[in-house]
């Protein structure tokens, strides 16, 4: 899908470097810094280390991974296929236990071991040459970028289905403010994907109709991706943002200054539970006794139907100096303090009233 110039892509193949390049979210706002990632082991500690964030870009930064796991192998004449195997299983758990909660990260990682296995049983012998090594390479490559574009598109369409059940529903608010104020919680927009965005691809869409007044832009401690992530986001592309922290949401609500809330998510159970960064379920709480609508854009991709319940999500438990440390340094010095620090948290489906996917408004039994 053709993308425009001022878009804002996290992270692109480089052929010439046969490297992969990322935006370091850790450095933003201040410096917008691309990096370059050689290896399955850097992207590794670049997903756990947060260098890159966000459901569906964890799970394209994975499928690239494993592709640089492949390139590894070329330095080898000829290899045992089962060899093969084990480096790209291996390279395949290192990915996977990065981020738990996210489920795009496995569900990327299935693409591109079912290519590698798919290419290998083409190969009649058990020992590969050269030639049939660089054949793997370059088909985990194309796979690789294919789930970025196949993002990118899903991302166009749920907001395209997210816009029109939007104005359906608030079509008297429409009609009487002409703009809506929405909410967002963490940053679920192109630099969690492979471009666009999930929730701020509505938000997009909405600006792009001029139907959107103002953003407002939770600023999700401990990690601050809202007030870090999307008020910059937002603002490099003139769209309009209001950063808040946490704890205001309510009070804008009860003030009538938000007409909808919509967020991305992480990972969605096969009764429409939703986990996502944590302060989300105090969000959708907020929203459902203001009579607010709460949304929630995700590709099928996130949906685990493994999984009954979001009481069947592991959430992932994240380093305690996020709570206790600012700019690197320990911010108490009171003895006898202890951190909890879950990364995510569960929103019962109850509490949600559209999930929408690539493929429209998606319904939960």
């Amino acid at each position: 899908m053709p993308r425009t110039m001022t878009e804002i892509i996290p992270i692109a193949w480089n052929p010439q470097k046969e490297s992969v390049s990322i935006i370091d979210q850790t450095q933003i706002p201040y410096e917008l810094k691309w990096l370059e990632i050689n290896s399955y082991q850097e992207m590794a500690r670049a997903i756990e280390n947060m260098l890159l964030r966000g459901a569906p870009l964890i799970g394209i930064a994975a499928a690239y991974g494993i592709a640089l796991a492949m390139k590894e192998q070329l330095k080898n004449e000829k290899i045992q296929k089962k060899d093969i195997l084990k480096t790209l299983e291996h390279a395949s758990e290192t990915l996977f236990k990065t981020r738990p909660t996210a489920v795009n990260l496995a569900w990327a990682i299935g693409l591109m071991k079912d290519t590698i296995y798919k290419h290998l049983e083409l190969v009649n012998q058990e020992e590969l040459e050269q030639a049939d090594l660089q054949t793997l390479y370059t088909t985990l490559i194309h796979k690789a970028t294919w789930i970025q574009e196949d993002d990118y598109s899903r991302c166009k369409m749920m907001s395209e289905h997210a816009l029109k059940a939007l104005k359906e529903e608030l079509q008297l608010t429409l009609k009487v403010k002409g703009k809506l104020n929405i909410l967002t919680h963490c940053n679920a927009g192109a630099l969690a994907t492979g471009g666009y965005g999930t929730a701020l691809g509505l938000i997009r869409s909405l600006h792009k109709e001029k139907l959107l007044n103002m953003t407002y832009s939770d600023e999700t401690r401990p990690r601050q991706q809202g007030s870090r992530l999307t008020a910059w986001e937002l603002a490099e592309e003139n769209i309009p943002v209001t950063m808040i922290c946490d704890t205001m949401a309510g009070f804008l609500m009860q003030n009538a200054s938000i007409d909808a809330v919509v967020v991305g998510s992480d990972r969605i159970t096969a009764n429409g539970d939703v986990a996502n960064k944590i302060g989300t379920y105090q969000v959708a709480i907020l929203a459902q006794y203001h009579k607010i609508p709460f949304y929630v854009l995700a590709p099928e991709s996130t949906i685990d139907y493994s999984l009954k319940s979001g009481r069947d999500i592991k959430i992932e438990y994240r380093n305690s100096e996020e709570l206790s440390h600012i700019n690197g340094k320990l911010c108490t010095r009171f003895s006898g303090v202890e951190f909890i620090n879950p990364g995510f948290d569960v929103t019962p489906n109850a509490l949600v009233s559209k999930i929408i996917t690539e493929h429209g408004i998606k319904e939960f039994k």
